[in-house]
């Protein structure tokens, strides 16, 4: 009896565009019984000699994610052997243009004789960035060129006008591809995504575009280390300390209290208020990307920045190990001003560059 086909449907788009929001809300609409594998190309490494996958783990009804190390190409065909899902899912990185990893599959459609099989290639769109980065990316022009669907995400923050102007603009770069409006954290109906059979980069001639220098990224973090002396250099008691306690001097104070909620004590977290103003001095003109993790006195939280706006998810702190640091962040955006901008946000929340 023939196995049915394995379809794969490619997510690409700028950084910060939302394609993990807008993936994570296609599961919980798919039948109990149907079985994604979503692999994560968080680095954009096609190239790598070695493969394969890490961090394999559950994330809703059975659906599987899977980090790409390796190959694409030796990892696709991992999944099939170990998983045999109904779908697979590729999230690409920010910065990564889909053709070498398209035409990667469409090897695997001649070599594994259909078994594996591209159904579509689907480009995210921030509504409210896209103008901004597209002007300084070629990558982000490629993605929304070539495509079998454009999302256009996160328009609930922009005006009709504005959603008007860009729809417009983006026929001037793609006049036949459909273009879909996101409804809000809902995301859009798999039965739109799923099932177009695409007909892109069957050809070898297919243009690509070198994307690797557009985007820098800087590291920036922060062990756990003693708490720095604040401006008097005076021994005292709390009783006799006349210092200012005012949430921003929160996690430098030398004499700040343990966060009684969460149990860290002061040397290992990042005050919010601090963590905060921090981020609200980047410039979502230069800077498209922070995401990472840290530690304020409420708990652990994962931080996904972009563009000006932020989320701080809370998560379950029970494996965390220590020594992994109160920040650990990874900066993204316009080459030749990263590391300036890594290096001052670092300053703030007292941490390092690396």
């Amino acid at each position: 009896m023939a196995l049915t086909p394995i379809p794969i449907t490619v997510f690409t788009g700028f950084l910060g565009a939302g394609k993990t929001s807008v993936i994570l809300s296609l599961l919980p609409q798919l039948p109990k019984d149907y079985r994604v594998v979503l692999l994560k190309n968080e680095f954009g490494d096609v190239e790598a000699k070695q493969s394969s996958l890490a961090a394999v783990s559950e994330i809703l009804n059975g659906c599987m994610c899977c980090v790409l190390v390796g190959q694409m190409k030796t990892a696709l065909l991992e999944i099939r052997d170990k998983f045999r899902p109904d779908r697979i899912i590729v999230e690409c990185s920010g910065s990564a243009f889909p053709a070498t990893l398209a035409f990667q599959i469409r090897e695997l459609e001649r070599e594994t004789e259909n078994d594996l099989k591209l159904d579509a290639i689907i480009t995210v769109i921030d509504a409210e960035n896209f103008a901004g980065y597209e002007d300084t990316s070629p990558t982000a022009r490629m993605q929304a060129s070539y495509t079998d669907m454009i999302l256009i995400n996160k328009s609930e923050h922009v005006s009709e006008r504005a959603l008007d102007i860009l729809i417009d603009h983006l026929n001037t770069l793609n006049d036949l591809t459909p273009k879909i409006k996101c409804d809000g954290r809902n995301g859009v109906e798999p039965a739109l995504l799923f099932g177009l059979d695409s007909k892109l980069f069957l050809e070898d001639d297919q243009t690509d575009v070198d994307h690797h220098d557009e985007v820098e990224t800087a590291t920036i973090y922060r062990g756990n280390p003693p708490i720095p002396q604040h401006g008097h250099a005076h021994e005292h008691d709390d009783s006799d300390c006349h210092c200012s306690h005012s949430t921003d001097s929160y996690a430098s104070h030398p004499h700040a209290h343990p966060a009684e909620s969460s149990g860290i004590s002061t040397a290992e977290f990042i005050g919010e208020i601090i963590l905060l103003n921090a981020l609200s001095s980047l410039s979502k003109e230069t800077i498209w990307r922070v995401k990472g993790f840290v530690i304020t006195e409420k708990g652990h939280f994962i931080l996904n920045w972009a563009f000006g706006r932020f989320d701080l998810t809370l998560f379950d702190d029970s494996e965390q190990n220590e020594s992994e640091g109160v920040v650990k962040l990874t900066v993204m955006g316009e080459r030749g001003e990263v590391r300036r901008t890594a290096r001052k946000l670092a300053e703030a929340l007292q941490a390092k560059l690396r």
